[in-house]
């Protein structure tokens, strides 16, 4: 299965969805298709990708059941929405459209990277995290954090915070940390500054700790 297939199966049924940073605005797609929900809206802060998504969604949008909006973040979407998906951006970018605007009711974020600032953000805000975790396409891995905003309280480990509390517990976990492993030790075959090689040998040995289940 590709990202956005796999992306989808973690959306819940709801009432009002927004799939923000849209692209081409296939996550809304599933959403209105398979009645997960009643009305959706789409939007992206570019112009061109979210033309796109409004090709695609010409049908609904003309039913009146999708509207599109050209905007950064989320200032173009109700604060009231049930269930808001950002993914496929970078978690610095995630976070800063959430400082920007509101944390969502429900929701589903997708980093490219950065996935343990948009941990850290939601955590340290009282969301309650209820999918913590990560998953492969056969070719790249890609965290996925899913919750409420409802003033829960977690607490976090260090490698829960950079990987995501349910990935720990994951065999696709695994398989990343020993990739990411393998590339840092390569890595140091490189010259390099003393301070920057105690940063990197310091890297691997917490990886292989976790790894090994020693530190959790």
């Amino acid at each position: 299965m590709d990202r956005i297939s796999i992306l989808c199966i973690y959306l819940d049924k709801c009432s009002t969805f927004a799939d923000v940073a849209c692209d081409h605005g296939y996550c809304a797609q599933y959403m209105l298709e398979n009645n997960m929900c009643e009305s959706a809206v789409i939007s992206d802060i570019s112009d061109k990708c979210l033309k796109k998504a409004e090709t695609l969604l010409s049908e609904y949008i003309k039913k009146g059941v999708c509207r599109a909006v050209c905007c950064d973040g989320l200032e173009g979407v109700d604060g009231q929405t049930e269930q808001i998906l950002i993914a496929g951006i970078g978690g610095e970018e995630i976070v800063k459209i959430l400082k920007n605007a509101f944390i969502p009711k429900a929701f589903v974020f997708q980093p490219m990277k950065n996935a343990e600032v948009v941990r850290e953000y939601l955590i340290e805000n009282g969301c309650a995290l209820t999918v913590d975790g990560i998953f492969t396409d056969g070719k790249n891995y890609y965290f996925i954090i899913k919750g409420k905003n409802c003033g829960g309280e977690q607490t976090y480990t260090k490698a829960e915070l950079l990987y995501g509390r349910d990935s720990l517990k994951s065999p696709v976990f695994k398989n990343y940390l020993k990739e990411q492993i393998e590339k840092k030790r390569a890595y140091l075959m490189r010259d390099m500054t003393d301070e920057h090689r105690k940063r990197l040998e310091a890297d691997v040995s917490f990886m292989q700790g976790v790894l090994n289940g020693e530190i959790d």
